[in-house]
This record gives structure tokens, C-alpha cells and sequence, in this order.
């Protein structure tokens, strides 16, 4: 028989995308929109000189964490961004957590990703058009020294 949909199982029906949080510095910020979420092993290449295969082998090397994108409407009065990206002097940036939290239907965390130490390389103010009915848009790029990702 076919589910009729009045019970939702947990493992049919992956997780939409649009809930989410993210906390900074135990500050609770509003983002449109959040990419580069991603860790890779940079891959080692290696061939011993007496191999008999014509080829190399590839072992896992050191891990990379890619920067991570947040964009956000642009509200009067608020320059969180600018502030936190003009505190760079000279190799010295104060350091944040960054938690960013997909929440369900009940506004409770379901997958976490926990970024250390994030610091802003990159911000980019919105465009301008006169003839534009968009909303202003933010974005700031941070990079993180490690990623953690809990399900709950």
C-alpha cells in the first residue's frame, strides 16, 4: 500500500536547505545564503625508482578547508562585516567560532558545522543599479583553521 504521507519517515525525505542559523562569536547573525562548505585531502603523489609499474601512487595528503562564502541583505546602521574585517593589522585578527546550524521544522539543529578560528579575507558590497528592484547584498568570505560536522 502507498504511504499516504500522514507519517514522514526520517529516511525517505532529505532535508531541505532554507532553515538555517549561523552563530558568530555567540552572536546570532540572519544569512541569505551560505557556500564553500567543503574539505578535501590534497592528494601525494609518489614513485620509487625500482617500481615495476610505469605509473604512481596516490596517497591522502594534508587537508584543505575551502573558504566560506555568507551573503546577507544590507540593513542601515550595520557594519559587522566592515568592523570585524578593520580590526587586520599587521597578522592580528581576532579569531571567531562560526557555527552554522540546518534546522527542522521545530527550528531544532539537525546537521552542525563548526568552523575554528574563522577570520574575513574578502568582503564584497553590493552593486548598484538605478534602474534595479533587487535587495542590496553583502557577502564576506572567511577562512577557518578545521570544520566539524555533528548530526544530531
Amino acid at each position: 500500500m502507498a504511504d499516504n504521507g500522514a507519517e514522514q519517515s526520517t529516511t525517505v525525505w532529505p532535508l531541505p536547505k532554507f532553515y538555517f542559523k549561523v552563530t558568530w562569536n555567540s552572536e546570532e547573525m540572519s544569512f541569505q545564503e551560505i557556500s564553500g562548505l567543503d574539505v578535501e585531502a590534497q592528494p601525494i603523489e609518489y614513485r620509487h625508482g625500482n617500481s615495476k609499474q610505469f605509473g604512481t601512487i596516490s596517497m591522502p595528503g594534508l587537508v584543505k578547508y575551502g573558504n566560506v562564502t555568507m551573503k546577507r541583505g544590507v540593513f542601515k546602521s550595520d557594519n559587522k562585516f566592515w568592523d570585524w574585517f578593520s580590526q587586520i593589522k599587521m597578522n592580528t585578527i581576532e579569531r571567531v567560532p562560526v557555527t552554522i546550524s540546518l534546522l527542522d521544522e521545530n527550528g531544532e539543529p539537525t546537521m552542525v558545522w563548526t568552523l575554528a578560528n574563522a577570520w574575513p579575507t574578502k568582503i564584497t558590497g553590493t552593486d548598484l543599479k538605478s534602474d534595479g528592484n533587487e535587495v542590496a547584498i553583502d557577502s564576506i568570505e572567511i577562512a577557518h583553521e578545521g570544520m566539524v560536522i555533528t548530526n544530531d
